[in-house]
């Protein structure tokens, strides 16, 4: 079952219809997706200004109500006074793991790597934003491969790094390369990096990126996964569709077994979950 592991919620007004969202990935060849909450408060872009942890929390769930194969995600802002309590709503109420993007402070932050931690004790992973952040303002600083070093400290994380962290794909390559090489040198390293492939990449970057990312001689086939980054409540079934086939001609293309390919366009993202 191919899986979107990159979708976003941006209208709390727009009535929850999950057949309909699970109509409009078949469409496109999914089977199932990642459905990430409305952003917080602090996010000034696609945010719920006006929505409270609990409605922002109710409305993904409601997204994905009735199915097993939509996953929701919950957004969290780990610098606000009450992420912890978030943290702890989130989970008593069924989400499946968190996404964070940060656009103002670095990922090794202090108090930020105290939620990651206490994120990680939960067992849900955290999808991150990597790469140029489109926010309208200076942030790029804190989206950059190499500052997510700082999580080789946090035990037990699961965690990506969306967009192929475009424009630094070379940078995020030798990240993860990093990681695997920290494990075997390290028994206290007990993390784990995946790679969101969700387009960041504009087209003509695309084939150089994947070439690059599955031979830098890296284990890398059992840790990526694909995304859209399309919106839930209109979602754009055209522009999945032919990312997912212009990524599976390349893949194969590379020389990738039909076995790899499946599990990068789904079963990876399963393991990631879970």
């Amino acid at each position: 079952m191919n899986i979107d592991g990159h979708i976003h919620i941006c209208d709390l007004k727009a009535k929850p219809k999950p057949e309909k969202a699970l109509g409009d990935l078949a469409t496109a060849g999914f089977g199932g997706a990642i459905i990430i909450s409305l952003a917080p408060p602090t996010f000034f872009i696609k945010s719920g200004k006006d929505a409270s942890t609990g409605e922002r929390l109710e409305n993904v769930m409601e997204w994905c109500s009735g199915t097993e194969n939509l996953f929701p995600f919950y957004w969290i802002d780990p610098l606000e006074e009450k992420a912890m309590r978030q943290i702890e709503k989130a989970i008593d109420g069924g989400i499946l793991g968190f996404k964070i993007i940060c656009d103002r402070f670095h990922p090794g932050d202090k108090k930020a790597m105290k939620v990651y931690r206490a994120i990680a004790e939960t067992g849900r992973p955290i999808l991150f934003h990597s790469g140029i952040l489109w926010d309208g303002k200076s942030s790029s600083a804190y989206n950059r491969p190499a500052e997510f070093e700082a999580l080789l400290e946090v035990q037990n994380l699961r965690f990506s790094l969306a967009h192929i962290s475009w424009p630094w794909c070379d940078e995020l390559i030798a990240l993860y390369g990093k990681f695997s090489n920290a494990k075997k040198i390290r028994d206290d390293v007990t993390c784990e990096m995946f790679v969101d492939t969700t387009p960041g990449t504009p087209e003509i970057y695309r084939r150089d990126a994947l070439t690059k990312l599955f031979s830098a001689g890296y284990d890398v086939r059992n840790n990526v996964f694909f995304g859209s980054d399309c919106t839930i409540e209109d979602y754009n079934t055209k522009w999945a569709s032919e990312w997912i086939s212009r990524d599976t001609e390349i893949l194969k293309t590379i020389g990738l077994p039909d076995g790899d390919v499946s599990k990068i366009l789904g079963g990876n993202i399963l393991n990631f979950i879970s």
